[in-house]
């Protein structure tokens, strides 16, 4: 039997994926659904076969896209940046995708964001913090927080201008926001790959200009690469669209979770030590990819007992893998000294999130950082009133508004 992809959270419980993966976790756990936009395909809610799509060189990552709002025609793999974006390296396989890969990797490891990031992480957390204990309360957190923190560093990394913040972040709602036409949707990346093409220009005439935006434009001019104009304004709008919007939604989710559950808010402030397993728990328990990622079979193919079509599309609901009670204990509860090898949060395989380093420097600077200044910060609201983002591509808080 078809059945529509199940997307509704419930009221009460908003931290936790909508309560019908449960039930096709244990029934079927690759089922055949139909998604918003009348899209039909395999919805995959266990741990083992969700990271066996991420694996499986048979799994194409050029995917139409599965998320768009009902009555609206899906975007097929020819339109693969999808939302008015030109082709992303993202939904690319090998070997475009690998040759994008190798030239972005070195600058999102570990070792190049603790060089060339954490210092600046921590100089405006700290000021950040600061100008909140200077305001009267409540604060909201979002605002005050978790969107700036996350837009300072992207724009550090890219040399992008802070001051444009209003622009490009108001673009990334729009083109993020699955409720809104897609006509305003494509608005919202138009705005952004013009915005970042303009910049583009600008970097090629200022060869010696800051950041990692100049830095590609300097490799290409030089011969270095194959990318074109085109390629530059794609790479530079994806990642600064991903590299705020995502971390943002994480952060105002992972305050919200420890401000909800008292006993892990002290739980860190008495082991703060605990922080680096506290960040991935969260980071699972979370999974704020809240509509899934898509793969298409290029051969038939069985997966969990499902026969897959070549050409099937096949979607891996994260939010779900990650509470599977097969791969975790208790999957349901934030546990702070859980042993875990891996999760799906940032995916898994070759296609693996290229930021995923500098979310969890954020993460892991941010909310310690928060606990000492403000060991008696609380909810201002009931946390049933805090308002859910429900129609972004990813899931989390509007407004998280605290005092102390």
């Amino acid at each position: 039997m078809t059945q529509s992809m199940p997307t509704t959270r419930d009221g009460d419980a908003p931290l936790d994926p909508p309560p019908e993966y449960q039930t096709l976790q244990e029934e079927q756990p690759v089922h055949w659904v139909t998604f918003p936009n009348g899209t039909e395909g395999w919805l995959v809610t266990r741990f083992e076969e969700g990271s066996a799509v991420f694996s499986d060189p048979r799994m194409s990552a050029r995917r139409p896209r599965h998320d768009n709002p009902p009555g609206e025609e899906p975007e097929g793999a020819e339109q693969q940046g999808g939302g008015g974006l030109p082709p992303m390296f993202v939904m690319m396989d090998e070997p475009d995708h690998g040759a994008y890969r190798k030239l972005l990797a070195g600058k999102f490891t570990p070792k190049s964001v603790q060089n060339r990031l954490q210092p600046y992480i921590d100089k405006i957390v700290d000021e950040h913090l600061d100008a909140i204990a200077a305001t009267d309360e409540p604060v909201d957190l979002v605002q005050a927080l978790c969107l700036p923190i996350p837009c300072l560093v992207i724009c550090e990394l890219l040399g992008v201008p802070y001051e444009d913040r209003d622009g490009f972040h108001g673009a990334t709602e729009q083109m993020m926001d699955m409720s809104n036409p897609r006509e305003q949707r494509d608005a919202g990346a138009q705005w952004l790959l013009q915005y970042i093409g303009k910049l583009v220009e600008e970097k090629r005439a200022n060869p010696d200009s800051p950041g990692l935006l100049a830095e590609l434009v300097r490799i290409a001019d030089e011969g270095g690469t194959i990318l074109t104009n085109e390629d530059l304004t794609g790479v530079g709008a994806l990642l600064l669209f991903a590299g705020h919007d995502t971390t943002a939604a994480m952060m105002g989710l992972s305050i919200m979770t420890l401000l909800s559950q008292p006993e892990k808010w002290q739980q860190l402030r008495d082991e703060p030590a605990k922080i680096g397993t506290a960040v991935e728990e969260l980071l699972r328990y979370l999974t704020i990819v809240q509509f899934g990622l898509g793969r298409v079979a290029t051969e038939d193919l069985e997966l969990g007992g499902a026969q897959i079509r070549e050409g099937d599309l096949v979607v891996v609901a994260m939010p779900a893998a990650n509470r599977d009670p097969r791969a975790f204990d208790n999957p349901d509860m934030a546990d702070f000294d859980r042993k875990m090898s891996r999760h799906l949060a940032f995916g898994y395989g070759v296609h693996q999130c290229l930021g995923q380093n500098i979310a969890r420097a954020e993460l892991k600077t941010v909310l310690p950082r928060l606990i000492e200044r403000f060991p008696n910060l609380r909810l201002a609201v009931d946390p049933s009133d805090v308002p859910m983002d429900t129609h972004g591509t990813n899931y989390g808080v509007r407004a998280l508004p605290v005092t102390w």
